[in-house]
């Protein structure tokens, strides 16, 4: 017998327990049963209603009625063209390519399983090329154990994944589902298949960690019952059945790690920072010249509040581009700063430092420059600390920063090193959060006094729909910012195909010569720098002659620079900008556009976030299809964020016809954030959000949607805090404890906090 906890080299032997390590990294039984089928292979049911999608995969049971041989036109061989009579109105056409090896199998009057592609030769005819079959015992013969496996590819490895010592259990192919499992070059899905069937036989009863109420309150399955449901499944509704039980599971053992956090913060002290009236937050407001909008105020009032609480905040604040998520932080600071402790801001670019630094320093004026001549009685300082200062710059700041003489300490990674100390660390600001870890943050944090825990306000310009907020940073509340400030300017966007029209590339130059001509700035967007070729092959390796013939088929930065400066461009001034640029260079870059004295831009996104040039109003993107949905809509946020309307123009040579064309369309249709990034998550898929495409871990939620379960996410936000609240640490609900741990551990934990 099994447990869910036992090693499976102890219940499938090592040799097949060392595959599945390998190759899905699964070294208990709970790892091998929670590896659930992709899908199910059905025996024809959809043919009874309508013709199949193209590429829509089909595992059909029937009759075969007619074969014929016919040869190939373009080359040697002969096709099997077969009929295959599966209980719909017309026969379904298959077409082998082997059909001399096939025809001696497959033949008129056996009774066969097919599995294969559906592929449409003309609008109104369909067929399976060169599907795997299996040939099955006649309708109502004994399905006894056979000897022999007769078929090819997958149905035939299958086949043989059921066989033992008395031969090849056929029944099992007689099953109304039969699931197909993810798979490797190395592990095919029926050998997951026959693993599971194995564990399924040897298990023991299973102890459910959730309460039989909570089960009967909400119609779910024993979890012994879904587990062997999901795997092997009788009818549709088990598996509905069975994927809404363990859909919940993974949704309540992530809010409870969530729900954990939160308590775990909410238990902490904070130095409370109430506002002070004639403090230098006060003064800021008055010098201010302009209106705040609705939404600023009511998001400053909620940080003020959760700001003057002996506990610390844990705030998300979220906005569209341009909708004025730095001055909210700003005045978060300087309310912070007026109960005597420093506040440091985190983003994840040594350009977007130098410019939220810049930035901060314009707004504050005088109040921003302390220990400087002309400096207002209440100011406080701001400094920039980076890796790539010299070493007397970065002196000067980390000394200031140690003394309290900075009350506002803006930087990259280098904020986190262990030689950075504050005096008084009374907030972190982490900007554009997605792209730093739970332990980054709580690096920074730890640079506070011993007892303390500095308030925490994360902001991301990129809008992350519900479910993904309280899935991923469930941790914390949550402020939106949806109103754009006053004087903002609209943004057009528009695609250029330019395989169909390439009049229209020389056309978005054209523009730019016409913006620049009136006064104002572009950028030129690229998606890579262009150094990539210049980089040694890697040893051993030798380049493949259509890698020598074809080369880069995208445009790099560096040579569009060339290009434009010598053509289309000629006699403007243009610059270029790139993140392998030496510090000093990027920020002189930056500087001279910010200026007005770079014309126009050439850059990667290094400007994606942050980077505020009001009098820009042009943004080519070249390439755009190479970008995702939520990237473009936060680069074109670079142009009309002054007096002058923005024009994007997104370059492309991709298919019309193709989704990467429909994609861009949807961004030039819409400058609605929110719904921008929805379909950005739909078209990722969630196995990319988590991270584990670029990591290559195993998916954390494999059934969860985080765009479509609202319900399911909810409810379990509700039972998971109700419970931790009762019991921190789960000691009273041990099962819960062990769910959690073993749906979400630390390494994938990590990769939600960065989604």
């Amino acid at each position: 017998m099994a447990t869910l906890r036992d090693r499976l080299d102890h219940v499938l032997g090592v040799k097949a327990a060392d595959s599945l390590a390998d190759a899905f990294d699964m070294q208990t039984v709970e790892d091998l049963l929670r590896h659930y089928p992709l899908r199910y292979a059905t025996q024809g049911q959809p043919l009874s209603e309508e013709a199949p999608e193209e590429g829509a995969h089909l595992t059909l049971v029937g009759v075969v009625t007619k074969t014929e041989l016919r040869p190939m036109k373009n080359r040697r061989g002969r096709l099997l063209k077969v009929e295959l009579d599966a209980g719909s109105a017309k026969p379904v056409e298959i077409t082998f390519f082997n059909g001399d090896k096939v025809s001696y199998l497959v033949k008129q009057g056996v009774r066969a399983m097919m599995s294969g592609t559906v592929h449409y030769w003309r609008p109104d005819r369909w067929n399976l090329s060169h599907p795997s079959y299996l040939i099955l015992p006649e309708a109502g013969e004994s399905v006894e154990n056979l000897t022999a496996v007769r078929g090819s590819g997958d149905l035939r490895g299958l086949a043989q994944s059921a066989k033992g010592a008395e031969g090849v259990d056929v029944s099992f192919f007689e099953r109304e589902y039969i699931p197909v499992y993810p798979a490797t070059a190395k592990v095919q899905s029926w050998d997951v298949l026959a693993c599971v069937r194995q564990v399924l036989d040897q298990l023991d009863p299973i102890d459910d960690p959730l309460p039989q109420e909570l089960r009967a309150d909400r119609e779910l399955l024993a979890v012994s019952d879904a587990l062997r449901l999901i795997h092997l499944p009788e009818r549709k509704s088990d598996i509905e059945q069975a994927r809404e039980r363990l859909r919940f599971d993974e949704a309540l053992a992530l809010q409870l790690v969530l729900a954990e956090r939160r308590h775990d913060a909410a238990g902490r002290v904070a130095k409370p920072c109430p506002p002070r009236t004639g403090g230098i937050a006060t003064e800021f407001g008055k010098r201010l010249p302009f209106e705040l909008t609705a939404g600023q105020k009511q998001v400053i009032s909620e940080i003020s509040e959760d700001l003057s609480s002996p506990h610390p905040m844990h705030r998300l604040l979220q906005g569209e581009v341009g909708s004025g998520k730095t001055i909210v932080a700003l005045h978060a600071m300087l309310q912070v700063v007026d109960a005597g402790q420093q506040c440091a801001l985190l983003a994840p670019t040594e350009v977007l430092a130098a410019q939220h630094y810049r930035s901060l320093r314009g707004m504050l004026g005088e109040l921003g420059t302390a220990g400087e001549l002309g400096a207002a009685d209440n100011a406080t300082k701001v400094v920039l600390m980076t890796g790539s200062m010299s070493t007397g710059a970065k002196k000067a700041a980390l000394l200031d920063a140690v003394t309290g003489e900075a009350g506002i300490v803006i930087g990259t990674h280098a904020l986190i090193q262990d030689n950075v100390e504050f005096l008084d660390l009374g907030m972190v600001i982490v900007d554009e959060q997605h792209r730093f870890g739970v332990e980054q943050r709580d690096a920074l944090r730890a640079k506070a006094k011993d007892g303390i825990s500095p308030h925490l306000l994360v902001m991301t310009a990129t809008p992350i729909p519900r479910t993904i907020a309280m899935t991923t940073l469930g941790d914390l509340e949550t402020s939106t910012l949806t109103e754009l400030p006053r004087g903002r300017s609209p943004i057009t966007t528009r695609v250029v195909p330019a395989r169909m029209h390439p009049k229209w590339v020389d056309r978005a130059w054209e523009r730019i010569r016409e913006e620049v001509g009136q006064g104002r700035q572009a950028y030129v967007v690229c998606s890579r720098i262009g150094e990539e070729e210049d980089k040694p092959k890697a040893k051993g390796r030798k380049a493949k002659p259509e890698e020598e013939k074809e080369g880069p088929t995208t445009h790099a930065a560096r040579d569009v620079y060339e290009t434009l400066s010598a053509g289309a461009l000629a006699g403007l001034r243009v610059g270029l900008l790139h993140g392998r640029l030496p510090s000093d260079e990027k920020d002189a870059v930056m500087r001279a556009f910010n200026e007005a004295e770079i014309d126009v831009l050439v850059c990667t996104t290094v400007v994606e976030v942050g980077v505020d040039v009001p009098n820009a109003t042009v943004m080519v993107i070249v390439d755009a299809d190479r970008f995702g949905v939520s990237q473009l809509h936060q680069l074109r946020g670079r142009v009309g964020r002054g007096k002058h309307p923005g024009l994007c123009l997104l370059i492309t040579e991709t298919s019309p016809m193709g989704t990467a064309m429909a994609r861009l369309e949807a961004v030039a249709g819409t400058l609605d954030g929110f719904e921008l990034s929805v379909l950005d998550l739909r078209q990722r898929r969630e196995g990319d959000v988590l991270g584990s495409a670029q990591s290559g871990t195993a998916r954390s939620l494999r059934l969860l949607s985080l765009l479509d379960d609202l319900e399911v996410i909810t409810a379990a936000q509700h039972l998971a805090r109700e419970i931790v609240e009762s019991d921190p640490g789960l000691n009273r609900h041990p099962g819960l404890a062990t769910m959690m741990r073993a749906a979400v551990d630390g390494e994938r934990l990590e990769y939600l906090a960065k989604s």
